[in-house]
């Protein structure tokens, strides 16, 4: 070891740190360090005890630049101490770090476009929605064709019309609702609801009421009928020449102006039910056996398919024969199916709502007139008519005359004048 230390020693003076004097730089010729230039110069770091960096381990130490001067040089920030990753650093993670690949997310703007998109998408549903549906109505009456008509009253009146219409149905269908085969349309329930300010009125029409045929127009024909004082059951007119005879023959009859007309024919109505999943409705004390109709039910609360519905609401042998109680039974089935399909299990399940929509405005016929926004009135009015907010009941009977119902008319009279001035109905009915 002692030859070695003396070799190192013997190392030329040039090579030595004592030897080098004030020189700054290997190639300066001068003892005193240059004058400021543009270019970078270097500035050496804290001073340490001789021989050692900061470290001690007597490695130089890292030098940082700056341009011009030692005092008032502009600092490059290499040398200021800044941990990567910390806010306002150029390091990882920090604001201007290029290698961030993720921008921090604006939730204002995301939750803005959501929503944005969600309402359109919605509106685009709905108004698709009621395109489809309003162009499946039937519009086949032409409420145009009916004369003398009486002037229109306060509030919305609908002729609402159950037809034996078979149209379009099998032998096997028929026989399964046990509709029979008879030719032609005749109208098995009838009724006006009123829509106002004082809630619905639902009216029912016996179909065994006595009427008089007035002066019409042939609806197909246009040729004019001159009336001659015929009377008729109520729904002889429907049969002898359609919707606008009926219509003409109501308003004939009442003074009451009809709006709007709805039909809907068996195959319709059951398929309305089947598409709800059935109607819940209580039968009465005794339950209900016709073999016309097909009627056989136990009394008490149960689910009517559409088959067990259509009977239910066409038996009358089962009630004595009674036209009047049949009506009974076709406002209370017709107020439980409103209750039923307006709710929010029906109306917010799509793979409810457009199989409902679809078995039953296919099926109905109405007039021209007559908009989805019409028939949407109707179906809530019908909602309402058992809410507490509506009434129902029958056409004010006094007596009979050779099998046809007489309708009261003092009693009609005063129902049609609180009607015509959309006032509360105090006219009670059989």
């Amino acid at each position: 070891m002692p030859g070695t230390l003396g070799r190192m020693n013997d190392w030329p003076e040039a090579w030595s740190d004592d030897n080098r004097g004030g020189r700054y730089g290997h190639g300066s010729a001068s003892a005193q360090p240059e004058g400021a230039r543009v270019m970078r110069q270097v500035r050496r770091g804290p001073a340490v005890p001789p021989g050692q960096d900061a470290y001690g381990s007597g490695v130089p130490q890292q030098q940082s630049y700056v341009n011009g001067g030692a005092d008032d040089a502009y600092d490059s920030g290499y040398n200021t101490g800044q941990v990567y990753g910390t806010p306002g650093g150029g390091g990882p993670g920090g604001p201007d770090d290029p290698y961030d690949p993720r921008p921090r997310p604006n939730w204002g703007r995301r939750i803005k476009w959501t929503a944005i998109t969600l309402v359109t998408l919605l509106v685009a549903v709905t108004v698709g929605t009621y395109f489809w549906a309003d162009s499946k109505l039937n519009r086949d009456v032409d409420l145009s064709k009916v004369i003398d008509r009486p002037e229109a009253g306060e509030g919305t009146n609908y002729l609402i019309v159950g037809s034996d219409s078979r149209a379009g149905m099998s032998e096997e269908e028929k026989k399964k609702l046990h509709t029979g085969s008879a030719e032609g349309n005749r109208t098995d329930s009838m009724m006006i609801l009123h829509t106002g300010d004082n809630g619905p009125t639902l009216i029912s029409l016996p179909r065994d009421s006595d009427v008089e045929i007035p002066t019409f127009v042939g609806s197909e024909s246009g040729k004019t009928y001159p009336g001659t004082g015929r009377h008729v059951k109520l729904n002889a007119a429907y049969a002898e020449d359609g919707p606008e005879l009926l219509v003409r023959t109501v308003e004939f009859n009442t003074g009451l102006h009809i709006d709007h007309y709805v039909e809907i024919g068996f195959a319709g109505f059951a398929d309305i039910v089947d598409s709800v999943g059935g109607v819940e409705i209580e039968i009465p004390k005794g339950g209900m056996k016709d073999t016309k109709s097909g009627a056989d039910f136990e009394a008490g609360k149960q689910t009517l398919n559409g088959e067990q519905a259509l009977a239910f609401v066409r038996t009358r042998y089962a009630l004595a024969g009674s036209d009047l109680d049949r009506t009974k039974n076709q406002q209370k089935f017709l107020a439980a199916l409103a209750n039923q399909t307006a709710t929010p299990s029906t109306v917010l399940n799509p793979f409810k709502l457009y199989p409902t929509m679809s078995a039953g405005l296919g099926t109905l016929v109405v007039d021209k007139d007559m908009s989805l926004w019409d028939l949407t009135d109707m179906f809530w009015a019908m909602k309402g008519v058992t809410g507490g907010d509506g009434k129902s009941m029958n056409m004010p009977i006094s007596g009979s005359s050779g099998g046809n119902l007489v309708w009261d008319e003092a009693k009609v009279k005063t129902l049609v004048s609180q009607l015509n001035n959309d006032e509360k109905v105090t006219v009670s009915g059989n």
